[in-house]
């Protein structure tokens, strides 16, 4: 999905506001999250995720086309992990009722109480 879309989007579901606005609306929000991201603070949105600011250290890699190695320079890194909400809507499977969390679902033709 583009930021055209997203206005577009905001633009159809919320009624009340203009094209226009509803550009502005969607830049006002992006323009904060960068602010508040480029501060070094995390932005955490309740049923969607958290957005966090990493630090990386300085380390060294290696060239793959030649094997030397080569250092990679400290950086911020901008990492993203959903909430739980967000990854049943993504999984819906999942989350059926009764199953231990992190056990496999049952094969086809296991399981089943009719043999």
């Amino acid at each position: 999905m583009t930021k055209a879309e997203i206005i577009d989007s905001v633009y159809e579901n919320v009624g009340g506001f203009s094209k226009k606005e509803s550009a502005e609306i969607v830049e006002a929000v992006f323009d904060t999250m960068k602010e508040v991201l480029a501060d070094g603070k995390k932005i955490k949105i309740s049923g969607f995720g958290n957005f966090v600011v990493r630090a990386k250290k300085e380390r060294m890699g290696r060239n793959p086309q030649t094997g030397s190695p080569i250092p990679i320079s400290a950086r911020r890194v901008l990492t993203f992990k959903p909430s739980q909400v967000l990854k049943g809507t993504l999984n819906p499977h999942k989350s059926s009722a009764g199953q231990q969390p992190g056990a496999l679902p049952p094969r086809a033709g296991e399981g089943s109480a009719s043999s």
